[in-house]
């Protein structure tokens, strides 16, 4: 059942409520006074001042218990209440002000016995706010997603939860999603994240797939980043960023996989998407490594027909320079 919410309409001024409850809020500093200046704030409506407490303590990004009291709440009135507080700072300016208090929101509610879809709302507004949640927040929130994973729910199933609290999916909240899965080396299921996240209205864009594809990269694992990568051009139509298909050639190399890059590069052009010189450098380069001299060639053929001046450095240009003489002795 959706639940109804509701939003304010402009935020409140500072009322005389507020100010019974702290009198002298200047002078605040402990952690026990501003908790509780913060229950206040939230008793009030006085949402606008609830930044202004939370950067007086010194390491606001633990102090996630500043919202403990949240939980005494009932689950409709603590999602009410979070809402208003994220459409209170929606016309702040700068937009980063409230910074602080997103980042202790988002540790708590990922810390809650209910931590989706709530945190992908603070999530969202996070993002859109141009802040960036704190680096334990990709922990945290992998370990509630695969907790909810776990049921067997779907991709999409849990993505579109955030319906029923009045918020939309979007791409940048999925993307973010991706990148704590593959910070915690959870590689197949941001690769199913990316997969299934149009099911909930989120497109994948190059910064999806491209989390996936570095962080498969750095794992070598060749196999599923060729099919990410022909997934991305010939499914979603993008076309990779630059240093994208370098990097995969790189890992291909190191591999000793120098087909496959070739296979890759081959893939890329025959959808007419541009491969840089970069890629093709490291090809030429691994083509000689593993003594494919006339594969070299080739490659060094393919480069001249669309315009690149082929360079090959010192190491290389030795051992293609010994088969050249030796090819005509």
């Amino acid at each position: 059942m959706a639940i109804r919410l509701t939003h304010l309409r402009k935020p409140l001024a500072y009322s005389r409520s507020f100010d019974v409850c702290i009198p002298f809020f200047r002078s605040i500093s402990s952690f026990e006074a501003v908790e509780k200046a913060i229950k206040c704030a939230v008793e009030t409506k006085e949402y606008l001042r609830i930044p202004e407490l939370v950067v007086s303590l010194k390491e606001p990004y633990q102090n996630s218990t500043l919202f403990s009291f949240l939980s005494a709440f009932q689950r409709h009135h603590r999602i009410r209440v979070i809402d208003e507080i994220l459409q209170s700072f929606v016309p702040v300016r700068p937009r980063s002000l409230p910074k602080i208090v997103y980042s202790s929101l988002l540790t708590y509610c990922l810390q809650s016995s209910d931590p989706l879809p709530l945190s992908f709302a603070i999530l969202q507004r996070t993002l859109r706010s141009g802040c960036l949640p704190n680096p334990q927040t990709h922990l945290l929130l992998s370990d509630a997603w695969l907790e909810r994973r776990r049921g067997s729910q779907s991709v999409a199933d849990i993505i579109n939860e955030m319906k029923l609290i009045g918020y939309s999916p979007d791409t940048g909240t999925c993307n973010y999603l991706v990148s704590s899965l593959c910070a915690v080396d959870k590689l197949d299921e941001a690769i199913k994240v990316v997969e299934e996240m149009s099911a909930a209205g989120c497109i994948p864009d190059v910064e999806s797939y491209g989390a996936v594809i570095n962080s498969l990269c750095l794992a070598r694992k060749t196999t599923d980043v060729v099919k990410i990568v022909k997934e991305m051009v010939s499914k979603a139509g993008i076309s990779p960023r630059k240093g994208m298909l370098t990097k995969v050639a790189a890992a291909l190399r190191a591999n000793r996989e120098i087909w496959k890059a070739i296979e890759m590069i081959e893939f890329v052009e025959s959808r007419d998407y541009p491969v840089e010189f970069e890629s093709y450098e490291v090809v030429v380069e691994g083509c000689l490594e593993v003594r494919e001299y006339i594969l070299a060639g080739k490659m060094v053929m393919r480069m001249t027909d669309r315009g690149f001046i082929p360079y090959i450095k010192d190491a290389s240009r030795r051992k293609y320079q010994s088969f050249k003489r030796a090819s005509c002795a």
